[in-house]
């Protein structure tokens, strides 16, 4: 069930709605089998369940048995190796692999190659307009920060604030992207400082010069990882003692620390310092920074430049300002000198749950799981293959917590969060009103209709966000789940804006494994609108009077074992 409604929903929505040439088979096992050597996943469920009929690849060296892997699916492996090719020839050799099963992924390769613009002739011109990508990726950056502490509005910036400290490594060596497939092939980065300058805002010369000698001293001395997919080992943050804390205080108007994390593709991260939790070096950075600034009426606003979530709820009271702003790409430094300036009013929300403590997550107990035996084996590694796509042996990790992770986990067994999904502040307030459904009996659909107004005195945007909570009789359900989030258009102070949710039968359904189908239970279901999971400004309720089989899937993925899935009210 978990598998059907949360982790396999993302990629049904794009392949029924999207309709891509291509998809890629992931590394892991999945109940014991391997991603790309599954036929319940790249036959039963993509291609008979969601009608996808283009190309599957694997990921590079992913599986392990070549013969598996075209047998389940996949028309092509990646990158190709020698030993695969001679595999595959012994097995049509011995008839162990049908020869059809070769006809039909050639079609499959040859029927997107014809499709594509190279095929039939497209004639690039190789001179792409950068400026113009620039702009979309700053824009598109800052529409994505997310503001989480705002105390006495310390953002905007005031227009007397002229010189700022800039503390924290990544204030001068800004994290633009993840590692792996998750790097950013940049033109240039700019860096909080250059994004600073940039907005007029002149950044303490000194402190400035202390960080860029210790980045290049430390540079120097690290020895970077090799492989496509480790970067850089990363540089401890700097100490920065309060002599230099309480000089600069003084010479300055406000504070910025950054907090850096990088992540991403082949790691996996760890529940310790210098990853979820901070160092105690920058624990101290952020008390003594905000300590002296506070002492002198002077705000600290801490940027986190991270690619995931992090612990907060131990210094979140200490800044007076919190500013998520991802790793955002080549303009990183700019988009965040927008929203520090105001040039931008900040309109991301939160798309994951910050928790009070590691504990709280639901999966903690199990991750990062157990190494299995030697029975499941990586494939030897071939003469002259990168390092980097060598995977360790792998783990078992038991999703206990079922259909309860994320938000759908802290609302149902009311768990305390540092920070909720959905959650984000502004720089200007927004009231909802008015909320009307089409009819209080759903059949095969009903619209939500609201009106949103922008009650303070900056323009800005604001996310409206539906929550649906429906009855559990045959099928435990949630407290609710988001079924649906508009952001709307610039609105310009007492501006408003309607905003209409479309319902459909497919998001009322759970999925019932024991039949292998989706249906919507009979009851009163009821809609939550408002501007994060824990802040609901409206409510309606509706009837569906039967119960409802929505359509049969293929049974597929089931599980071979029995695990204790996690219960509300148990």
């Amino acid at each position: 069930r978990a598998l059907r409604e949360i982790y396999l929903k993302g990629f049904e929505i794009a392949v029924r709605e999207a309709r891509p040439w291509t998809v890629m088979s992931s590394y892991n096992l999945i109940n014991g089998t391997y991603a790309a050597e599954n036929n319940d996943l790249l036959t039963k469920v993509l291609r008979n369940d969601w009608g996808f009929s283009g190309l599957v690849m694997t990921d590079w060296f992913g599986g392990s048995d070549p013969i598996a892997m075209m047998k389940a699916g996949n028309d092509l492996l990646m990158p190709g190796t020698p030993n695969q090719s001679k595999a595959i020839l012994e097995a049509v050799r011995a008839g162990s692999l049908d020869v059809k099963v070769l006809d039909r992924n050639i079609e499959r390769i040859l029927n997107v190659v014809l499709q594509s613009p190279r095929f039939k002739g497209y004639r690039f011109t190789n001179k792409p307009d950068l400026k113009a990508h620039a702009e979309v990726t700053r824009k598109a950056a800052s529409e994505g920060m997310i503001l989480l502490k705002n105390e006495n509005s310390a953002l905007p910036l005031s227009s007397d604030i002229k010189k700022i400290a800039a503390f924290g490594n990544t204030s001068y060596d800004i994290i633009t992207g993840g590692t792996g497939s998750g790097d950013v092939n940049e033109a240039y980065s700019v860096s909080l400082a250059d994004g600073l300058r940039n907005a007029g805002i002149v950044t303490e010369e000194n402190l400035k010069s202390l960080y860029e000698a210790y980045l290049k001293t430390a540079r120097a001395g690290k020895q970077r990882s090799r492989g496509f997919m480790m970067g850089s080992v990363p540089i401890a943050e700097l100490n920065v003692n309060s002599d230099i804390i309480n000089s600069v205080v003084n010479m300055t108007d406000a504070a910025i620390i950054t907090i850096g994390r990088n992540s991403g593709e082949g790691y996996d991260r760890k529940n310790e310092k210098g990853d979820f939790q901070l160092t105690d070096t920058e624990q101290d950075l952020i008390k003594a920074v905000s300590a002296a600034y506070k002492s002198k009426g002077k705000k600290t606003i801490v940027i986190l430049n991270i690619g995931g979530v992090i612990e907060t709820a131990s210094w979140k009271e200490l800044p007076d300002a919190i500013l998520l702003a991802w790793q955002a790409g080549q303009e990183t430094g700019n988009s965040i000198a927008d929203i520090l300036v105001g040039k931008i009013n900040p309109s991301g929300r939160l798309a994951t749950t910050f928790p009070v403590d590691y504990k709280d997550v639901p999966s903690s107990s199990e991750f990062p799981g157990k190494v299995l035996s030697q029975t499941q084996t990586q494939p030897a590694r071939e003469e002259g293959m990168m390092s980097a796509f060598m995977r360790p042996q792998p783990s078992e990790i038991t999703y206990n917590e079922g259909i309860y992770t994320g938000y759908r986990y802290y609302s149902t067994f009311n768990v305390p969060v540092s920070y909720e999904f959905g959650f984000g502040l502004s720089y200007t307030t927004f009231e909802l009103s008015g909320l009307k459904l089409s009819s209080a009996k759903f059949r095969s659909r009903l619209t939500a209709t609201l009106e949103i107004k922008n009650t303070g005195k900056t323009d800005g945007k604001d996310v409206v966000q539906l929550y649906i909570s429906a009855p559990g009789k045959s099928l435990d359900k949630p407290a609710f789940e988001l079924k649906g989030f508009k952001k709307t258009k610039l609105l310009k102070p007492g501006e408003s804006q309607f905003i209409v949710f479309e319902i459909t039968k497919n998001d009322l359904a759970s999925f019932n494994p024991e039949i292998s189908s989706w249906i919507i239970e009979k009851g009163q279901y009821t809609i939550k609108v408002g501007s994060s999971s824990e802040d609901i400004k409206l409510t309606s309720s509706f009837d569906v009077e039967n119960d409802i089989t929505l359509k049969k899937e293929n049974p597929a993925l089931s599980l071979q074992v029995s695990i204790n899935e996690l219960k509300p009210y148990k």
